[in-house]
């Protein structure tokens, strides 16, 4: 088993990219394999090279600001298109990336194509709450989509927190502006009556009780759920701001000492590094998608994470949660448009 690892993505790259991707080796069972312009890269691998640890050349470089189709068509030889191609030639099993999300999106769906069953690919963004945690899907991935596309997240998002997240029998809930039967515009009421086909849906939740009560799964559109993603986002740094402005910066220091052990493990929890990256979820292939700054940390914890869905076998997961929970589905990958 091998993860693929972008070394040429994300505002940090390749250094942090590589440092991080170097120490993951010694917590995953996959191989490591490091793709991109290898003279950009030779500065800062150690030689020799670490065991289970690979090079792949790659000649260009997709930039943030490209057009994902365009970057598809014109860049054949780019990290993402290469290391895309590794797994589907099935020389790897994983690839990760902290560059364009669009681009890496684009490049596995129109690649690998999706399962069997899944019309929209999903980004599952695992979040903290009081009780552990939880996904959010779609997190960005798929903008326009219909009330039956949420029953499918749901349904991947079951799988994800099955498997990755080891819950047993997880729940699912769906974002919406109150807690009863009936709230919300057109999309919500349908997409909740749909879900209550299901005995694994728990209902309604709203937005000011994700981070507080006991949830598993929760879905929404990508619009709604990026929104959510970059709003926590902010508040989290936020907060972070204030408690170091808080802190003088002299002799007095010394008596924030206890608060600063009081402290260190909210500022973890609320350290978006700490979980990595975001996976692709509905596709023949397992891709993890990193904060565009993300450092060395955060690119350990996405390697991490790739390797421990490649364990849990997450994408024959999803194909057998599509099977039992919708039946027989259309042939793989027929509803893509490039």
């Amino acid at each position: 088993m091998s993860i693929v690892l972008d070394a040429m993505g994300g505002d940090n790259a390749p250094q942090e990219i590589i440092e991080g991707g170097l120490q993951a080796v010694g917590h995953i069972k996959s191989k490591l394999i490091l793709v991109g312009r290898t003279e950009d890269m030779k500065p800062y691998l150690p030689d020799p090279l670490p065991k289970g640890v690979e090079i792949a050349h790659a000649s260009q470089i997709i930039e943030m600001d490209e057009k994902p189709l365009e970057a598809y068509r014109k860049k054949k030889d780019s990290s993402m298109m290469v290391g895309v191609r590794l797994v589907k030639e099935g020389k790897a099993q994983a690839f990760v990336s902290a560059g364009s999300t669009g681009s890496a999106s684009a490049t596995a769906l129109l690649v690998w194509r999706q399962i069997s069953g899944i019309h929209r690919p999903a980004i599952g963004s695992q979040l903290p709450n009081h009780h552990g945690g939880f996904v959010l899907l779609d997190a960005g991935a798929s903008p326009d989509v219909d009330p039956e596309h949420l029953v499918e997240f749901a349904i991947m998002g079951r799988a994800y927190a099955e498997k990755v997240m080891g819950r047993k029998n997880p729940k699912v809930h769906l974002l919406n502006i109150g807690e009863e039967p009936g709230k919300g515009n057109a999309f919500a009421k349908q997409s909740f009556k749909l879900l209550s086909n299901y005995d694994w849906f728990a209902g309604n939740i709203e937005g000011k009780d994700i981070f507080n009560a006991q949830c598993d799964v929760v879905v929404c559109e990508a619009f709604v759920g990026n929104v959510v993603l970059k709003t926590a986002e902010g508040v989290a740094e936020m907060f972070a701001k204030h408690i170091r402005a808080g802190v003088p910066d002299n002799f007095m220091k010394a008596l924030y000492w206890p608060v600063k052990k009081v402290m260190a493990p909210i500022r973890k929890h609320l350290d978006y590094a700490e979980v990595g990256g975001s996976p692709l979820l509905g596709l023949n292939g397992i891709c993890v998608i990193a904060h565009g700054r993300s450092n060395a940390k955060a690119i350990r914890n996405a390697v991490i994470m790739a390797d421990r869905a490649i364990q849990s076998d997450l994408v024959d997961a999803i194909r057998t949660a599509v099977v039992r929970d919708l039946g027989e589905s259309c042939e793989e990958g027929e509803s893509v448009d490039e």
